[in-house]
């Protein structure tokens, strides 16, 4: 395993952090109280918060299925979060054994969490970074030791851009990571929305987190793969997106798209 460290946020445990929360929702045990009492104020405001948060982790691992199964090698995944089990790293090592990984996240508590899970992996980076400076991250140490960009990367963004406001830039964030990555690679994102119904409330209870919640549209959404094709269906509700089990109940209502595309050349 590669380590290194970047500018980052401090371990805040006096607010929810949502790859806590997320945590929570999908049933895992790294979190605190006040993340928990978050969670429940998530789902009282949405009551298909879980199943959409499960639905998200599923259209992930499908995702890296695939994405590994065109023959990428490499893994770079922005906003992990908490490596609740399945995570990317098992799901990719099924698909290919020799697949190499960098790991990037804000928070301090997700970089020791998956530090200890991947501490004798050398195949495997841990960086703590932030989105809003991508150039570090493409610079890390940790990243470059595991990654070569002169070769196809899966970008993985899922479930972190409607953490950033209009106000940081999301597109240019993406565009700089494009621009480093090589013909043939993927991206991965999923991300928010209210499109479905009125999330105001759900989004009202990251006023308080460490991050607020920007839910967008399925036409802001799209615009993030400005420079890959998308590959079939596009951007859809996570459960739609080439299912391989029958959606869960109420997936209807889950706000969340998500699609894959490659960068063509």
């Amino acid at each position: 395993m590669r380590e290194n460290g970047s500018r980052a946020e401090g371990i805040d445990t006096s607010r929810p952090h949502p790859a806590r929360i997320y945590d929570y929702l999908l049933g895992g045990k790294d979190h605190y109280e006040v993340d928990r009492r978050a969670g429940e104020q998530l789902v009282a405001a949405a009551p298909e918060a879980r199943i959409g948060v499960r639905a998200n982790r599923a259209f992930l691992l499908r995702a890296v299925r695939h994405v590994v199964g065109t023959g990428v090698r490499q893994i770079l995944d922005i906003g992990t979060g908490l490596p609740t089990s399945p995570n990317v790293h098992e799901t990719a090592l099924e698909t290919a054994p020799d697949i190499r990984i960098a790991y990037v996240d804000n928070d301090p508590i997700v970089h020791t969490h998956a530090a200890a899970l991947l501490a004798d992996d050398d195949t495997t980076g841990i960086v703590l970074a932030d989105l809003r400076d991508p150039r570090a991250i493409l610079d890390a140490p940790g990243v470059r030791a595991v990654i070569d960009f002169d070769e196809p990367v899966a970008l993985l963004l899922v479930a972190v851009l409607h953490f950033l406001t209009d106000a940081d830039k999301p597109r240019e964030i993406i565009a700089t990571l494009r621009d480093a990555l090589a013909p043939g690679s993927h991206l991965i994102l999923s991300h928010a929305t209210g499109d479905f119904a009125d999330r105001s409330g759900a989004a009202a209870v990251y006023s308080k987190a460490t991050a607020s919640m920007n839910l967008r549209t399925s036409t802001e959404i799209e615009g993030f793969f400005d420079g890959f094709e998308l590959i079939d269906p596009g951007v859809a509700q996570v459960p739609y997106w080439r299912p391989d089990a029958p959606p869960p109940p109420r997936s209807h209502e889950i706000g969340f798209y998500g699609g894959v595309a490659r960068k063509p050349g």
